[in-house]
């Protein structure tokens, strides 16, 4: 009787060992490959209940399920010899879990090793303009340089970002200066194009202001309007537009008026021939000329001086 107890005892331990042992559940996210005496069947189990030889196969699971994987910050020169510190992040799945298990010991570290040198790489072959504005081309270099080795383990680089760029604070500051520099030589190039489209249209305004005159008093007036709408200034207009012109007309014509003036004067001013003075003196009994008057009075002079000398 003690003998048929320990072997119903016996057999519901080995029931019980097959249980624990030959069943395994294999979840949804995850796949398993069964080591038979150390041989790696080739055969992936599929998730649900597996059934396992107790002491003979061995299943590992793998996690097939896109891993986020941080890159530590990396230090480097880019090829315009600037110092900075680069992190990333690394999307990436097992597609083959048959090699993941075999080909490589702890692909999750393997992973995380290649992906810092190759990040320390493509900082040393970008320029820094790169890494802050082209970002897109890095991204996809930077996955294809992952990617060479992952493949012959049988992961999937899915996707690859850099995080974040680190730069000194004098390479921050001269970038600063850089575009502080850059937006007032585009603010000064604005305001000289808005000047010269002004002048532009002032140009063409004052031309038709010149064909009608009296679009320059409705323009004066409007001014006169706008500037009594703030109610804060007093406008003083001594003088009308019109009077204004009548000036203006005015001296334009004085100039004329006295170049015909002028003309009398030049014609009385011109040398007559002798003959044609003392002509008219004569005919009209008025006396001699004033040169001939003139040389009478010589001979009486010198008359007087001749009785003078005879006498004495």
């Amino acid at each position: 009787m003690e003998t048929t107890i320990i072997l119903l005892g016996l057999a519901a331990f080995l029931v019980l060992l097959v249980l624990v042992t030959g069943f395994k559940v294999v979840n949804q996210v995850e796949r398993g490959v069964v080591f038979r005496l150390g041989r790696a069947q080739q055969q992936v189990r599929q998730p649900g209940l597996r059934v396992l030889i107790p002491f003979v196969d061995r299943m590992t699971k793998v996690n097939v399920q896109i891993v986020t994987m941080p890159v530590p910050t990396q230090e480097g020169i880019t090829r315009d010899n600037v110092s900075v510190r680069v992190d990333a992040v690394v999307y990436f799945r097992v597609q083959d879990p048959m090699r993941a298990s075999i080909e490589v010991q702890n692909y999750l570290f393997a992973i995380e090793q290649v992906a810092q040198t190759s990040l320390r790489n493509i900082i040393g072959k970008s320029e820094l303009d790169d890494l802050l504005s082209n970002r897109e081309e890095l991204h996809r270099g930077l996955a294809l340089m992952i990617d060479s080795p992952a493949l012959g383990w049988g992961i999937h680089i899915d996707r690859v970002e850099i995080k974040d760029v680190q730069l000194p604070e004098s390479m921050k500051r001269s970038m600063s200066r850089q575009a502080e520099a850059e937006r007032e030589r585009r603010s000064r190039v604005i305001v000289a194009d808005g000047e010269l489209q002004a002048a532009q249209k002032l140009a063409d305004a004052s031309g038709i202001m010149s064909q009608t005159p009296g679009a320059l008093q409705l323009r004066l007036l409007q001014t006169v309007v706008e500037v009594a709408a703030e109610k804060n200034s007093t406008l003083i207009m001594p003088l009308p537009v019109e009077l204004l012109r009548f000036f203006d007309k005015a001296t334009q014509t004085t100039p004329e008026r006295q170049d015909t003036a002028k003309e009398p004067k030049d014609t009385a001013e011109k040398p007559r021939a002798v003959g044609e003075s003392e002509r008219p003196a004569l005919d009209e009994g008025q006396g001699p000329a004033p040169e001939a008057a003139g040389t009478g009075q010589a001979d009486v002079v010198a008359a007087r001086t001749t009785s003078d000398v005879r006498s004495a």
